[in-house]
């Protein structure tokens, strides 16, 4: 089968699987813990915080969004949202953002990387950029796990093949 082929493959089975995803009834503030894990099922990751803990539900490593339920200290829902967007990676402050803060602002990467001549560790995240652009931010560590740049491109898994040498 073609690489275009297959890619076509997986974009149709990426796109359902966020509809399903999207088609979940989201939880809405007030609602208990309870009631956030029958409305959006299990998440992918907790993350404990001193003022409670927050909900990871992400779609990746292919997918393009990522929720995040905002549990307060009484188990109460204070905030769900999508957060692998332009607001979501607004609240990463270069210089200041640690791993730990990356973590619970957009959870986890799609992938990770290392760029030996800049010494960096690279987290990279997909997402649609304005809503429309297949993009993926690229957030870059030093050794101290410090957010010393951010980077945003075109996502490579969606990019027409051009070239000599094509499938």
């Amino acid at each position: 089968m073609q690489t275009r082929a297959k890619m076509a493959i997986l974009g149709v089975v990426l796109s359902l699987a966020g509809c399903a995803a999207m088609m979940r009834t989201p939880p809405v503030p007030g609602d208990t813990l309870d009631v956030v894990r029958a409305k959006f099922g299990e998440p992918t990751a907790i993350h404990a915080l001193p003022s409670g803990q927050v909900l990871e539900y992400a779609t990746g490593p292919f997918g393009q969004f990522t929720w995040m339920a905002r549990m307060g200290p009484d188990g109460k829902l204070v905030a769900f949202e999508q957060v692998l967007g332009d607001v979501g990676f607004g609240r990463i402050k270069i210089d200041k953002a640690t791993k730990a803060d990356v973590m619970i602002t957009v959870g986890r990467p799609a992938e990770r990387s290392y760029l030996s001549l800049s010494d960096l560790e690279v987290w990279s995240y997909r997402y649609k950029e304005s809503g429309v652009w297949n993009s993926m931010m690229h957030v870059h560590f030093d050794r101290n796990g410090i957010v010393r740049k951010m980077i945003s491109g075109p996502d490579p898994m969606y990019e027409e093949k051009r070239g000599f040498f094509r499938d």
